[in-house]
């Protein structure tokens, strides 16, 4: 994220605490879960962002850890969550997406494990060097995988969300090229807290008491 690593904690203690909200609300229906952890998930990786300032950058555990949440792990976890909380009607149709992240997870990876990983403090973000063949190639699978899957959710909440979370790449894109992954992620993780709000709509209602 930008600006500290103050700013990085309380922001991932901020939207994690959503995300636990997000579960709770969710809890009655277990197929939303995945998607309702995605806050969960997006807080926790800004606070492994905050150790990353801390430790001045460099190629420690936590960069590591962050490039591999950020990469792989979101790859695969946000297709195959919308794939899990979609309407029947739209679950062929995103087997698209989920196949683009699985075969984008791996390549990346595979990256991860076999070359180095490092990070710069660049005044108020961070930039990472990730050394990623056919990068090109991978930003489009990444892209597919989860802003793809998500516009096409058939879900008006989901599809909102989609929507600034693209909006966002393209922003973060044209003003901190150099730092993209990181000021994305951050975006993304701020945008995630609509999840609460979508969960709480999707929460079935308690049946009513019976009448005596």
């Amino acid at each position: 994220m930008c600006w500290s690593a103050t700013a990085d904690l309380a922001a991932g203690t901020g939207i994690t605490a959503v995300g636990v909200v997000s579960v709770s609300l969710a809890a009655r229906r277990p197929r939303d879960l995945p998607l309702a952890a995605l806050p969960l998930l997006l807080g926790a990786h800004q606070i492994v962002e905050a150790a990353v300032w801390r430790n001045g950058g460099g190629t420690g555990p936590a960069t590591v850890a962050w490039a591999v949440i950020a990469l792989p792990l979101l790859a695969l976890w946000v297709p195959a969550a919308v794939l899990c909380a979609a309407p029947p009607a739209a679950r062929r149709r995103l087997l698209v997406p989920l196949a683009s992240g699985a075969a984008t997870a791996a390549v990346l990876a595979y990256t991860l494990a076999t070359r180095p990983v490092g990070a710069e403090i660049r005044g108020h973000t961070v930039g990472y060097s990730l050394g990623l063949p056919q990068t090109g190639l991978l930003v489009a699978g990444y892209l597919l995988a989860t802003v793809g899957s998500l516009l096409l959710s058939g879900d008006r909440g989901l599809v909102l969300f989609g929507v600034l979370v693209a909006a966002g790449a393209a922003v973060c894109f044209v003003l901190w090229r150099q730092e993209y992954v990181s000021t994305w992620c951050a975006f993304a993780a701020v945008c995630s807290l609509l999840l609460a709000r979508w969960a709480a709509r999707r929460r079935p209602a308690r049946p009513a008491p019976a009448a005596a």
